[in-house]
């Protein structure tokens, strides 16, 4: 994800060393912050599993210790299953190594139903991060007790593509039109059984159309697959004429040679809005306690939430971060084009849908993908 300019980072690298961004007007920071950075300095350590982007690894890992000399910071950039699994397992083992999990949407729970979590809330310090006023929606957080799992982004992604040689935008105007004989054996889905967008999407559909409308959509004898590039090749290759699942950047080199790949207008039913990989908990019995709050009141300052949203292609809740740019690459912030009852309405993020959507729509494609 390079579209970003070199002169972003340079000015980033030299911005003001504390998480406010330049030429914002600063309040003196709380004498408790100032205690917390002094005590993370003496632990001298955070250590945070991230997301799978090395993009991501390289630009917090370059501006987060100039901005805190003197805490070393050891990121694990992995999926986030494979992350939260290392976490319980170290837990189970009586070791306490992680101190913060930063991943997808349905991630976190396992860890919070079996009591890894410590609460992210006492951890908001600074007025910029605290103030539920710098944020689209106020607080989110994925847990109904609101305290455990927070989400720093909401956003909708352009993930159903056509080959418009094989589909005209018309031609699929509502997910029902999917189900038409004339799409048997042309549709290309993310494999709903393997963590990632195609889940999401999955479980999006059971939330909106009902179980039966899956046990038809798994009918049209559709092209699953796990690995993305090979997805969008077959859409460009005309193999299938829409793929579901997908998004911008997974057709980026085929935009770029000039290859019939569109994204398709969105249905009559909306498009789900995500928290894309903002899932933030904190690991119980954090060893490194103080730099676990100043990192995180760093990510969720301007400062960082520019960051990481350039680097994962991903659209924050701030208030003061500029995202409509990134309707160029396919993503719409939440706080851009939607009201907060709207946002509402078509989330796919919380626990009670990842509870009542998710865990049964797997079950769903386990039982219809043998």
């Amino acid at each position: 994800m390079k579209f970003f300019s070199a002169l972003f980072w340079l000015s980033a690298l030299f911005a003001w060393a504390t998480p406010c961004g330049a030429g914002e007007a600063r309040a003196p920071a709380p004498l408790e912050w100032q205690k917390t950075v002094e005590a993370a300095k003496q632990e001298g350590k955070l250590v945070a599993a991230i997301p799978a982007s090395a993009e991501l690894r390289k630009t917090i890992g370059e501006i987060f210790p100039r901005r805190f000399p003197g805490i070393e910071l050891e990121l694990t950039n992995a999926r986030g299953p494979s992350n939260a699994s290392k976490i319980a397992a170290e837990h189970a083992a009586g070791v306490r190594y992680f101190d913060l999990l930063i991943s997808g949407t349905a991630t976190p729970f396992n860890l919070l139903y079996a009591g890894i979590l410590d609460p992210v809330e006492p951890l908001l310090i600074l007025p910029e991060v605290k103030d539920p006023k710098r944020w689209y929606g106020g607080h989110v957080w994925l847990d109904n007790g609101k305290r455990f799992i927070y989400a720093f982004q909401l956003y909708q992604s352009e993930n159903i593509w056509h080959n418009p040689t094989l589909m005209r935008p018309e031609d699929v105007r509502s997910y029902d039109d999917l189900l038409q004989p004339r799409w048997r054996g042309k549709i290309g889905f993310l494999d709903p059984r393997s963590p990632g967008a195609g889940t999401a999407t999955w479980a999006f559909f059971l939330k909106i159309k009902g179980e039966e409308f899956l046990k038809k959509l798994a009918a049209q004898q559709m092209f699953l697959a796990r690995d993305q590039r090979q997805l969008a090749d077959a859409l460009a290759k005309g193999k299938v004429a829409l793929t579901i699942g997908l998004t911008y950047y997974s057709f980026l080199p085929f935009l770029k040679a000039g290859l019939p790949v569109k994204p398709l207008p969105d249905m009559k039913e909306g498009t789900y809005t995500s928290c894309g990989s903002s899932a933030l908990s904190v690991v119980q019995g954090s060893p490194h306690p103080s730099a676990t709050r100043v990192f995180i009141n760093w990510l969720l300052g301007k400062e960082g939430q520019e960051i990481y949203g350039r680097a994962m292609g991903q659209a924050t809740r701030r208030l003061d971060v500029e995202t409509k740019w990134m309707v160029e690459h396919g993503v719409r912030a939440s706080k851009d084009f939607l009201s907060v009852e709207e946002n509402n309405r078509l989330e796919n993020y919380g626990e009670d849908t990842i509870n009542n959507y998710w865990a049964r729509s797997a079950k769903i494609a386990d039982e219809l993908f043998k």
